[in-house]
């Protein structure tokens, strides 16, 4: 790989870092696109690349949301058990389908959960509904807006079965499961956003860890473009997580909204 290829990909891994961490998705839902589109590089190795960053985006970003107390743990280890459930099976069922399904199925499932948050927006506008007569109850600062917010969680059996959704996508895909898991919690459980986020990226990287060995041992993974990517995404992880901490959480929801229409398009192009 020439140097200016190195420095591109590094770069990607930044960006993709970066975006990970700030919508809690671990970024594989930019660096897969980015492999495919850019380097060319066949879906089952991109995913690969994707999860082994996956993993390390969760890992850096995961410390810093812990100590500011972001992350709802009793929330994320519980909806963990259905994740690496549906990983493991997901990363079984991706070494039988083709690269062609797999790249449409991601396309298609990337405007649905688009199409899901834009929903959220318009019904209940730019400010978030705070619930407290649910379980597994929580508290964060919020230093965008200097609040204090309390929270409960809705609906668990319903967000334990999407998780197991996500996992299996997270085998399939790989991408971290966030993009699934965010707007579930956000939308069905009630979690505010940025407590949603910071949670998602606390169980992305064990979710992705669950389905990593399976590519591996298909030989999918090319440990010299994962290592350059893996770089770049641990350095954009720690400023996706300081981002988070200073943008109001109507503005993560479009973001989050924008990238993930953005990376269907490219993919359902290709």
């Amino acid at each position: 790989m020439s140097f200016p290829s190195f420095l591109i990909l590094y770069c990607a891994g930044v960006v993709t870092g970066t975006l990970g961490a700030l919508l809690g998705i671990g970024g594989g839902l930019f660096l897969v696109p980015f492999l495919v589109l850019a380097f060319n590089l066949p879906m089952h190795q991109a995913i690969a690349t994707s999860i082994v960053a996956v993993i390390a985006t969760s890992s850096a970003g995961a410390t810093m949301n812990l100590e500011r107390r972001t992350v709802n743990i009793r929330l994320g280890m519980v909806l963990e058990i259905a994740s690496v459930i549906g990983a493991i099976a997901g990363g079984l069922t991706a070494s039988q389908l083709s690269a062609s399904v797999l790249t449409k199925l991601f396309s298609v499932v990337l405007l649905i959960v688009a199409a899901l948050m834009i929903r959220k927006l318009r019904r209940q506008g730019e400010q978030e509904h705070i619930f407290t007569d649910g379980v597994l109850a929580a508290t964060f600062h919020d230093e965008a807006t200097g609040a204090t917010i309390a929270y409960s969680v809705r609906r668990v059996p319903a967000l334990m079965a999407v998780s197991f959704v996500a996992g299996n996508l997270s085998g399939l895909l790989g991408v971290g499961g966030g993009f699934f898991k965010v707007p579930a919690m956000t939308i069905f459980g009630g979690v505010p956003m940025k407590a949603a986020t910071a949670t998602s990226n606390f169980m992305i990287g064990v979710t992705a860890a669950a389905s990593a060995f399976i590519y591996f041992s298909h030989g999918h993974l090319n440990p010299f473009i994962a290592s350059i990517a893996v770089l770049g995404v641990l350095s954009g992880s720690f400023l996706g997580v300081k981002l988070n901490r200073r943008i109001h959480s109507s503005a993560i929801v479009w973001i989050f909204t924008a990238v993930l229409v953005a990376a269907s398009i490219q993919l359902y192009l290709k």
